[in-house]
């Protein structure tokens, strides 16, 4: 009894509620739909950073050129035949190879990272439901119930590349080599007759630098990734109600021959979509459409829900591309669950009674 009066309650409130919004002085026998000042939706695109500026350094070590060079190993003399001269030994030190160095390069390192991205805020919008099962009326549509629904945001992550440490080089110093030779020099000269003795010599040969080790920065830029969202520009709401054709209420068949297992629109049905459907939404630019996709009972519960699913949504994004306000777009799949004939799962039937059961249909509803 309780329960009973409860439902009295929310069916008076709910009759109150939307007697006040219907159309007025309705004749019988017509059809109306309750129209709607559409929600504005534009495209805006945005940057995404996935992978920050950075150095790449390339090193190039010194350049060295080995050289001779003549050198006097025993000088020249004079040699007496009464005194001769005496001689000691001295060590000459020199640089074979001069001191350097060279550089090696740490690159940059990364680590990989995500970024979420609001591609569709969330919205909301009027939804007829069931009927009241007290309805004392006899037309079931006296008694429906409305709600105001919300949707989720829609969100897509994004894989970024986060710079963890830029690269870094290292100088190293390379030590050069020292070296020598020894000569001969006189200590004491010869005395009373000279003798001439010329002066000897010797090559060597050392490395030398000619070219110093350096390193070349090369600034590789910022890298981004370019992504779409919808953004709402304008609330649209409820206006008013608008008098249509009774069969555009009910559902009519929009004769898409679909390919096996595809959702994928051809040239043809794209024709069929221009000729049917865009002069009635021109006709009635703020009716909400509805467009519902059924399969045969042949395959999955699962694929058959999915595949109707699918090509509903490809009829709907149709009409966005060709201008449609997507709010005044409703795609429904139902798979096999509304079958319109005897052709249910184990029933033997031919190909044609399967055909009716796949099949694409529209209708106007209220917003």
């Amino acid at each position: 009894m309780k329960r009973t009066l409860i439902l009295l309650f929310l069916f008076f409130a709910i009759t109150q509620s939307f007697s006040q919004d219907l159309p007025e002085n309705p004749e019988p026998g017509k059809c109306y739909v309750r129209c709607t000042t559409p929600d504005v939706y534009v495209n805006e695109e945005i940057k995404v950073l996935v992978k920050p500026s950075h150095k790449i350094l390339k090193t190039i070590p010194a350049k060295f050129e080995k050289i001779t060079e003549r050198v006097i190993v025993k000088e020249a003399e004079k040699k007496l035949k009464v005194i001769p001269a005496k001689w000691g030994k001295e060590s000459v030190d020199y640089t074979k190879k001069e001191n350097a160095y060279y550089f090696t390069a740490t690159p940059a390192s990364f680590k990989d990272d995500y970024e979420t991205i609001e591609i569709k805020p969330k919205y909301a919008q009027w939804e007829i439901g069931g009927s009241n099962p007290d309805c004392e009326s006899s037309n079931p549509d006296d008694c429906k119930y409305w709600c105001y629904k919300g949707y989720p945001a829609e969100f897509e992550i994004i894989p970024v590349k986060k710079l963890i440490n830029n690269a870094t080089v290292n100088r190293k110093p390379l030590k050069g080599q020292k070296s020598n030779y020894t000569k001969r020099v006189i200590i004491e000269q010869a005395k009373v007759i000279e003798e001439i003795k010329p002066a000897e010599y010797a090559t060597i040969t050392k490395t030398i630098k000619v070219e110093n080790a350096k390193t070349i920065e090369e600034i590789i830029p910022d890298e981004y990734k370019t992504i779409t969202r919808e953004v709402l520009k304008k609330k649209g709401g409820l206006t008013s109600w608008k008098e249509v054709d009774c069969s555009l209420v009910e559902y009519q068949v929009l004769p898409i021959n679909w390919d096996l297992n595809s959702a994928n629109l051809t040239n043809k049905a794209k024709d069929i979509i221009d000729n049917k459907l865009l002069p009635i939404l021109a006709n009635n630019p703020t009716a909400k459409l509805e467009i519902a996709s059924h399969t045969d009972s042949r395959g999955t519960y699962e694929s058959n829900q999915t595949l109707s699913e699918n090509r509903a949504q490809a009829v709907v994004k149709y009409l966005q591309i060709r201008g449609i306000n997507p709010s005044l777009l409703v795609a429904n799949g139902y798979g096999e669950v509304r079958l319109k004939n005897r052709c249910s799962d184990g029933v033997s039937c031919t190909e044609r009674e399967h055909a009716i059961n796949r099949r694409t249909e529209f209708r106007l509803i209220n917003n």
